[in-house]
């Protein structure tokens, strides 16, 4: 599909076309790049689907330099998310935000004003918490990489409940015993492969005998503030946000054939495998 005066495009934003040679030059830098080893064969349904999921980066860092711009706003330089922070805000918002100013001052812009959820920050007795894993988990863009993905090759994430993975990849952590290399599992994100083993290091302490139970009488006391406040807030931010892009990308972007979506079950390089 072409546009007057653009040529080929890979998808409009709020009506203005986004040239396809974007995408273009996305996929020739990386194939010229330090990972072009682990990429798909060219022509090939991985390779389709990687150009979809560039697609939707591009088509994400166009709405928010878009955005930017209307609202006046300077570009911001930060730090990457990865590890748990890139999960939670999924790969496409990921990569958008990691790669580009412009995102990352319309997620300041859009979530200046957010606010971790009141239910976030009520104490949990320890034995009611999920238990905590040491994880390791990498999304990979093909399954052949992924196949051969040791525990070496993912990306430690530090202790956290399998709650904090994408649900797929969890739910098969939960099947297998632990330690297990599990995956490769896929859904929308790509080919997940993970491992988790159990933090004994953050496991409750077993229960006091007699009087220890019974602490003396003595002055009265402020609660204790509630561990990890800023990350329930970083988190909340990065929930906002990708909520906010979800809203924005359904009444701004228009796709066009052949770069669809990577999970629109419609597109025939959609196939789930396990």
């Amino acid at each position: 599909m072409s546009a007057p005066g653009v040529g080929a495009v890979a998808g409009w934003v709020d009506s203005r076309p986004v040239p396809r040679e974007r995408l273009d030059r996305r996929i020739a830098e990386l194939r010229e790049g330090p990972f072009r080893g682990t990429l798909p064969v060219p022509g090939s349904s991985e390779d389709r689907q990687l150009a979809r999921w560039l697609t939707q980066v591009i088509l994400t860092e166009a709405l928010c330099e878009a955005v930017a711009s209307e609202l006046g706003l300077d570009p911001v330089e930060g730090e990457p998310f990865e590890g748990v922070a890139a999960v939670e805000l999924g790969s496409i918002n990921t990569a958008a935000y990691n790669g580009s100013p412009w995102v990352r001052a319309v997620f300041a812009h859009v979530t200046a004003t957010t606010a971790a959820p009141p239910e976030w920050r009520s104490p949990t007795p320890a034995e009611h918490r999920p238990p905590r894993h040491l994880l390791r988990h990498r999304v990979f863009p093909d399954p052949s990489s992924a196949q051969q993905a040791t525990s070496d090759d993912l990306d430690p994430l530090g202790r956290a409940s399998l709650d904090s993975l994408p649900a797929a990849i969890a739910e098969e952590l939960r099947r297998h015993p632990h330690g297990t290399l599990v995956g490769p599992v896929r859904d929308t994100l790509g080919w997940h492969v993970a491992i988790a083993v159990p933090d004994t290091a953050s496991a409750p302490p077993p229960p006091q005998q007699g009087a220890a139970l019974r602490p003396e009488p003595g002055p009265s006391r402020a609660p204790a503030p509630i561990a990890g406040g800023d990350a329930l807030l970083d988190a909340a931010r990065r929930r906002a946000f990708a909520r906010w892009l979800d809203d924005m990308r359904a009444k701004k972007i228009e796709l066009v054939p052949g770069l669809e979506h990577p999970g629109d079950p419609r597109q025939p390089d959609n196939h789930h495998k396990h």
